[in-house]
């Protein structure tokens, strides 16, 4: 396999895909509810729309990589499901590759937004949700700000990606908010959030070892547990309310589908807690299933409603 090959599989590894793939999900979520709502997709506004949430992901993660290391280190890989960063030699990426990656996607995300800003018409609801979300994207890893150590990354990332990707969407074809929005995605945020603290517990070691101060370590692994259950405990309570006022009775069946895999969830992590062994792998897959499930069967409920 040739130098470049090798260096385009192993970027690719580094962009989690899996992540990207939410962002599809997510985006294609908000179109959905407007459909549900009578207003046809604008296929322009949604491809266009569609890029520049990826561009602004690919970006975030380029800036991740390349604040995260330092320029006498290879780039070395992030495990598939957690932050933790582990040198798989001899397979590794040249520092220089995270800081190219870093200034083309954000001119990537540059021009998208110039496009839209210059050939369509949208509103100012849509462009300050995009630039929100860039703010936070942007300052996700980068100094002074980096988010991502600050304590508060996780719950900024979770509004952004469970609520603003799908309110971009939504607001591109119809120009305003709708109360769907909210009953929709604040207990998908619930879950992400929850998914987040998962995938924190398999590094909590290393972070309190690199001084990393995210949540967890702020808190402490045990109040983290705590945190995590509620979150589960509380997606199910808003699924349920958001039904009793509205929410459509196909998206709220994909919800009460998904919620045993939440009851395991919190079974798993209270036996983690007792002092058995952890199966991290396990545990951080369904997290990210759990979340990816609901949201694809919201999406369906949508479609087929």
């Amino acid at each position: 396999m040739s130098r470049s090959t090798d260096y385009l599989r192993l970027s690719l590894r580094l962009s989690r895909p899996h992540f990207l793939l939410g962002g599809f999900l997510l985006f294609g979520l908000g179109a959905t509810i407007s459909t549900y709502l009578g207003k046809p997709i604008d296929w322009s506004l949604y491809i266009l729309g569609q890029l520049l949430v990826t561009s602004i992901q690919l970006m975030a993660q380029a800036m991740y990589i390349f604040f995260d290391g330092s320029r006498d280190q290879k780039v070395t890989f992030q495990s598939l499901f957690s932050g933790e960063r582990k040198a798989l030699e001899p397979e590794h990426l040249p520092y220089t590759v995270a800081l190219i990656s870093a200034i083309v996607t954000l001119t990537i995300s540059a021009t998208l937004a110039a496009i839209l800003l210059v050939v369509k018409n949208i509103s100012l609801v849509t462009w300050a949700f995009i630039l929100m979300g860039f703010i936070a994207a942007f300052f996700y890893s980068t100094p002074p700000v980096r988010l991502i150590i600050s304590g508060f990354g996780e719950i900024i990332a979770t509004i952004v990606v469970a609520s603003f990707v799908p309110i971009i969407s939504f607001t591109l074809q119809t120009g305003e908010l709708h109360r769907l929005l909210l009953m929709s995605t604040i207990p998908l945020a619930a879950l992400l959030f929850a998914a987040f603290i998962a995938f924190e517990f398999r590094d909590y070691a290393s972070d309190l070892k690199r001084d990393r101060q995210t949540l967890m370590v702020r808190l402490g692994w045990e109040t983290a547990m705590k945190l995590h259950n509620l979150a589960l405990l509380f997606a199910i309570i808003s699924f349920l309310t958001a039904y009793v006022i509205g929410l459509p009775d196909r998206v709220a069946l994909g919800a009460l589908i998904s919620f045993p895999l939440a009851i395991a969830q919190i079974w798993q992590l209270n036996r983690i807690k007792a002092g058995l062994p952890p199966r991290w792998r396990t545990f951080t897959l369904s997290a990210l299933a759990l979340f990816a499930m609901t949201a694809y069967l919201e999406l369906m409920g949508y479609i087929f409603s």
